[in-house]
C-alpha cells in the first residue's frame, strides 16, 4: 500500500499508513482495556459505592462499544482500499462509524484514574476517527439522483425484508 493513496479516491487526508497507525491504537487500547476491566478493575469496582459501580459498568461498557466501532471503521476502511469493497459501497450508511454514547463526565470524575484514563483515551480516539469518518462523506462524489433512489429502494427493501 503506498502512502500517498487515498481511500475512496476523494482527495481525503485518510491514507493507509493513517488507517493502520489508528488500528495499532485502538487494538493497544482495547488490549489495555480489557486486562483493566478484567483484573484490577474488578478490584477497584469492588471497593467502590454501589451508584459508582454502576456508573463504572456502563463506562467499561461504553470503551468497549468505541473501540469495536472504531475497528470496525478501520477494518471497513482497510477493505475499502485493497478492493474487497468497492467504494461507493464504502459511503453507505451502514459503512459509517456507529454511535457510541456519550460518558457523563460527572461518573467519570468518579472512576479510579486507571478508569478515567482509559475512558478519556477511548473518547480521544473515537472523535478522531469520528472527524475522519465525517470528512469522507463531505468529500464524497455527489451521486446522480436516480442513484441516490436506488440506494434509497435498495436500504429500503433490504430493511423490510430483514424486519
Amino acid at each position: 500500500m503506498s502512502d500517498v493513496t487515498t481511500l475512496g479516491s476523494t482527495g481525503s487526508r485518510i491514507t493507509p499508513r493513517l488507517i493502520e497507525s489508528l488500528y495499532t491504537e485502538a487494538m493497544v487500547l482495547a488490549d489495555e482495556a480489557r486486562a483493566y476491566f478484567d483484573t484490577v478493575g474488578r478490584s477497584e469496582r469492588d471497593g467502590l459505592d454501589p451508584f459508582v459501580r454502576v456508573g463504572f459498568a456502563c463506562e467499561s461498557l461504553k470503551v468497549t462499544t468505541r473501540l469495536m466501532h472504531i475497528i470496525a471503521w478501520l477494518l471497513t476502511q482497510r477493505a475499502v482500499e485493497t478492493g474487497e469493497i468497492s467504494t461507493a459501497s464504502g459511503m453507505r450508511p451502514e459503512r459509517r462509524l456507529g454511535h457510541a454514547g456519550i460518558s457523563d463526565p460527572e461518573v467519570v470524575h468518579q472512576l479510579p484514574a486507571a478508569a478515567q484514563s482509559l475512558v478519556e483515551a477511548s473518547v480521544d480516539l473515537y472523535d478522531r476517527v469520528r472527524r475522519l469518518d465525517e470528512e469522507s462523506v463531505s468529500d464524497a462524489p455527489v451521486s446522480s439522483p436516480a442513484r441516490a433512489l436506488m440506494g434509497r429502494l435498495e436500504r429500503d427493501l433490504i430493511w423490510n425484508g430483514s424486519h
